[in-house]
């Protein structure tokens, strides 16, 4: 399970990446591309062209783990056309999970394809 704290750093990149990269290739992408430090501790976030998937590469102290989520329907609602310094932008980790959960940050709703419960 993911804990988003308050404390936790976020990093979005903001340009699609090849979501068939792994731990390396999302390590070397955040070192050469954000230009940040992987063993920081915060979480560096990449999403594929079509918005429909989204990688996490995090360090915990002992390791560096990755996770996926794929949309079955929909798209992320990405962060485009902001100032960024290196590619990335920060979110607060609260920002991370509205992401996560379908919320369009920009207007504050619901994607129209995200429902809770059943249909």
């Amino acid at each position: 399970m993911l804990s988003l704290t308050g404390s936790l750093k976020v990093y979005v990149a903001t340009e699609p990446a090849d979501l068939r990269k792994s731990f390396t290739g999302l390590y070397a992408l955040t070192v050469n591309v954000l230009k940040a430090k992987p063993e920081s501790g915060a979480l560096f976030v990449f999403t594929n062209r079509r918005r429909n998937r989204v990688k996490i590469l995090n360090w915990d102290g002992t390791g560096l783990w990755v996770m996926t989520k794929r949309l079955e329907q929909g798209r992320f609602s990405w962060p485009r056309g902001v100032k960024t310094k290196n590619g990335k932008l920060s979110l607060s980790p609260e920002a991370l999970g509205l992401l996560l959960d379908g919320v369009d940050l920009r207007s504050g709703s619901f994607r129209p394809w995200y429902q809770r419960g059943e249909k």
